[in-house]
């Protein structure tokens, strides 16, 4: 069984967890969620020796998309993601790094926007794409079932879960999506979020304050 491997870049001041993401088979692979520090990023898969296929994207904000387009530009690979409900968000990529200090931001438009279902490769691999709204309305997340890997952006941390409170968030819509899509992928499943440790969703089922199961269980009773 051919898997994936992953390494974790930290960008933006935000410290935002960039992944190069690759087939280790051919060593052929994808950038997730490049926020800035371009340079940094393709110096790490030029250290791992990755060659970058495409650049994927989970959600609009700044802190993960801000990089994209000049990603794409440099190495002339598409870019896809997120789900087109994200576009009032890349749309001011440019002005918001202005904003918080994120020089080179740019808005893009995605080769492919993204739909519930649809599939990804990696390096020729077979990659899942779930639409996971509620941190913003666009938000995917990839699962890579026979890696037991998933890239999970801002939808859940470890030992909580993504704001809600940004412009079209919503905090029942981040719920569902943790606990009806997130977690029937299989407790032992690995994901690496968009800031901090990764952790597995069986531990976060157990032990998450926000989304665990206990805490619905008390909620029915």
């Amino acid at each position: 069984m051919t898997t994936l491997n992953s390494f974790i870049i930290p960008v933006t001041p935000f410290a935002q967890n960039c992944t190069l993401m690759w087939n280790e088979a051919n060593a052929r692979g994808a950038v997730i969620d490049p926020g800035g520090d371009v340079r940094k990023i393709l110096s790490a898969a030029y250290e791992n020796k990755v060659t970058i296929e495409k650049v994927l994207i989970t959600h609009g904000h700044m802190d993960h998309a801000g990089g994209a387009a000049s990603i794409a530009e440099q190495l002339n690979v598409p870019i896809e993601g997120p789900h087109k409900e994200d576009l009032f968000l890349i749309e001011k990529l440019e002005e918001q790094g202005a904003r918080y200090g994120l020089a080179g931001a740019k808005a893009f438009e995605p080769n492919r926007w993204l739909e519930d279902g649809d599939e990804v490769t990696i390096g020729g691999l077979t990659v899942n794409v779930v639409h996971c709204p509620g941190h913003t309305p666009g938000h995917v997340i990839f699962h890579h079932p026979d890696s037991n890997l998933a890239q999970v952006g801002d939808v859940i941390f470890q030992g909580s879960v993504g704001r809600s409170d940004f412009p079209r968030g919503n905090h029942d819509q981040l719920v569902h999506s943790i606990r009806e899509k997130l977690f029937p992928l299989g407790d032992d499943v690995k994901f690496i979020p968009g800031h901090g440790l990764a952790s597995t969703f069986g531990w976060e089922r157990k032990t998450n304050p926000f989304v665990c199961d206990f805490m619905f269980e008390e909620q029915q009773q």
